[in-house]
């Protein structure tokens, strides 16, 4: 089994007392991760399925009685796909709060839901991370460098999900029962989205947009939705982990572009299935696109597990000059172009480097892209 890199972090946050909630896509490990760690602490623990009808009508506002009764041989509490429980954020208090010396595990794949429900209920109650699809660098601890990296054309193409890398042979199959419906179960549940054709049809305009600037009034007109449904479709695939977005930096230079924003995918193979290409790199139009969305989903991930507390950026004018990607801690830029050939002569804009005097400037390429994941 492929050891995640959170899985050390956690361990370090058992004391019985808090509880540690996980929230990521569905089919990444979060169940897989819990269970691990709930196990290896030698206790017997109690494992609630938030998926399974009979256990939600038996969760729907239960009372502390209930809750005492329910939990009362166990030390060790695991709730999966904890937004699908009604007021899961009360039911969390009234565990920690009714029964000393207990760890609660709570898991989710919906942030927008369970945010909303747990967040004034478990306030300093709690510790809350992120887990993502399988990282490069998890792999490269597991299977070892001279292994993964010729298998690099792979992840452009198939991506990293868990399932994917354990599979190969199966990957689009995977792939496309992940993209077709499962991935967007908890969005197409919360009846946020009245139209799912236009969901799928906004989906695909954002993956043959990688690495480009998205216009909402753009998306609106080619989806055939308003502005405001495509914001707020937008979000709600954010908070289901489907795609993230990056802002644009932007102080006061006369001809920065302020108002646009990336959209990027947490996994490759899932932007690959939405478009429905899995052609090799060889025999695509698109490789400049799967290279930045992979090393910035990678080194998001990278930034999430080690605690990373600064902002992240990209910087465009108005004549299109731009820099891929920024990142900005403690009041320092560090700059990046992604490219994929190392071939490719990079040289960073002028007007950037005297206005915002960053402190690296670095170009990311398939023949140095690990020292930055």
């Amino acid at each position: 089994m492929i050891k995640r890199t959170l899985q050390k972090v956690l361990e370090g946050k058992v004391d019985f007392t808090k509880a540690i909630v996980i929230l990521g896509p569905r089919q990444v490990g979060k169940t897989t991760l819990i269970t691990k760690i709930a196990a290896s602490l030698n206790e017997d623990y109690l494992y609630i399925n938030g998926d399974d009808p009979a256990t939600r009508a038996a969760w729907n506002n239960p009372t502390q009685a209930f809750i005492n009764n329910y939990i009362a041989n166990y030390k060790i509490v695991v709730i999966d796909e904890a937004q699908r429980l009604e007021n899961i954020g009360l039911s969390a208090k009234m565990i920690i709060d009714g029964k000393k010396g207990i760890q609660l595990f709570i898991s989710g794949s919906s942030a927008l839901e369970i945010s909303s429900k747990i967040n004034e209920p478990l306030t300093g109650r709690k510790w809350e991370y992120r887990l993502y699809p399988l990282s490069w660098h998890e792999l490269k601890e597991h299977f070892s460098f001279a292994k993964i990296h010729p298998r690099l054309e792979e992840f452009l193409i198939t991506g990293m999900y868990p399932d994917v890398i354990n599979n190969p042979e199966n990957a689009i199959e995977t792939l496309n029962n992940l993209a077709g419906s499962y991935l967007y179960k908890d969005i197409l549940e919360s009846g946020g989205i009245r139209r799912p054709d236009a969901l799928l049809k906004l989906l695909q305009a954002l993956a043959w947009q990688v690495g480009n600037e998205v216009s909402y009034n753009e998306l609106a007109g080619t989806v055939g939705i308003d502005k405001a449904t495509v914001n707020n479709y937008i979000d709600l695939l954010e908070k289901s982990f489907v795609i993230f977005r990056l802002n644009p930096l932007a102080r006061n230079l006369r001809n920065e572009i302020s108002t646009s924003r990336k959209i990027y995918f947490y996994d490759n193979g899932i932007r690959n299935s939405i478009i429905n290409n899995f052609a090799p790199i060889a025999q695509r139009n698109d490789i400049g696109a799967l290279w930045e969305n992979f090393i910035i989903s990678e080194r998001k991930k990278n930034l999430s597990y080690t605690g990373f507390y600064g902002n992240t950026f990209f910087w465009r004018t108005v004549d299109k000059t731009e820099i891929d990607y920024i990142e900005e801690q403690d009041n320092k830029l560090s700059a990046f172009e992604i490219k994929w050939n190392p071939k490719v002569k990079v040289k960073f804009a002028k007007s950037f480097t005297e206005k915002y005097t960053p402190e690296t400037t670095s170009v990311i390429n398939s023949d140095n892209y690990w020292e930055f994941l």
